[in-house]
């Protein structure tokens, strides 16, 4: 499949910190894509960058083809959303409202507010579970329930492309999967292109046809779950010894982390409880 995203020779930092440097990466067009990686490896610096947030010091973002500066920022927000790690709403505003926000890119002074946009916003809000919060205060909500009308304020943008930064963060495992079922969906109908950045390797590999595993600020593999999901790989990424099963529910690779045998007490020695200092030696 031709890339929706790509980016080359990427150089990305903040201020005068580089995190990643020479950075080539491929999105599919149609594809799930999850992005793996030890914390502060560079995962949302990388979503940043593909989203037009983080201007690189050095390569090019592409975007459909062409490069994504040569876009207006109206025409990225129309064709790509982003769900950040942590959003702020305005005091006071209702997740309705917060929601409708995500129909600005198709407002203009000629089109105002439609049936249509109301129509992609009542959807949105039904695909998370929130409609029953509509007159709500996103003040008032749960974590949980906040990053679920976070989602569906990306969902009523309504582009074909999504990245999406740990949209599970927040979430009990019953929403976990409610979450990544409905990325699944959307990406099985073949209009959208999704990229998330997840943390829990058993979703990841459950749910994403393409992954890219990053370590210190680089790349060390992109591919299909198959290709990724090794001892080796996980070894080299995470530093862990793992064994790599087929998943009960779906038959792909399921990461199981493997512990050290406990050494059994001598006969006749006291069971002594070890000091903090003495168990991470």
């Amino acid at each position: 499949m031709d890339p929706v995203l790509a980016g080359a020779g990427l150089t990305l930092g903040y201020d005068g910190r580089i995190i990643s440097t020479d950075l080539d990466v491929t999105i599919p067009a149609g594809s799930f894509t999850a992005i793996i990686g030890p914390n502060a490896c560079g995962k949302s610096t990388l979503l940043r960058a593909l989203s037009r947030l983080l201007k690189p010091r050095t390569g090019e973002v592409f975007l459909q083809g062409a490069p994504i500066t040569r876009h207006s920022t109206r025409q990225v927000a129309r064709r790509l959303a982003l769900l950040p790690q942590s959003s702020t709403a305005p005091d006071g505003i209702t997740v309705a409202d917060l929601v409708a926000r995500g129909r600005f890119p198709h407002q203009t002074l000629l089109r105002q507010w439609s049936d249509a946009d109301q129509a992609a916003v009542d959807a949105a809000m039904a695909a998370t579970g929130v409609t029953e919060l509509a007159g709500r205060s996103v003040d008032e909500l749960s974590g949980g329930q906040r990053q679920r009308v976070w989602l569906a304020l990306v969902l009523a943008q309504d582009t074909p492309v999504l990245l999406l930064d740990e949209p599970t963060t927040f979430l009990d495992v019953a929403h976990q999967l409610d979450v990544l079922r409905l990325c699944r969906r959307l990406h099985e109908t073949g209009n959208y292109t999704l990229v998330t950045v997840l943390h829990e390797l058993s979703l990841a590999f459950r749910f994403a046809d393409h992954v890219i595993a990053m370590k210190d600020g680089r790349i060390v593999a992109q591919g299909p779950p198959e290709r990724i999901a090794t001892p080796e790989l996980m070894k080299e990424i995470y530093g862990i010894d793992v064994v790599v099963i087929p998943d009960p529910a779906t038959g792909g690779p399921l990461v199981v982390p493997l512990e050290p045998r406990r050494r059994p007490a001598a006969a006749g020695a006291p069971d002594v409880q070890p000091s903090i200092a003495e168990a991470l030696a």
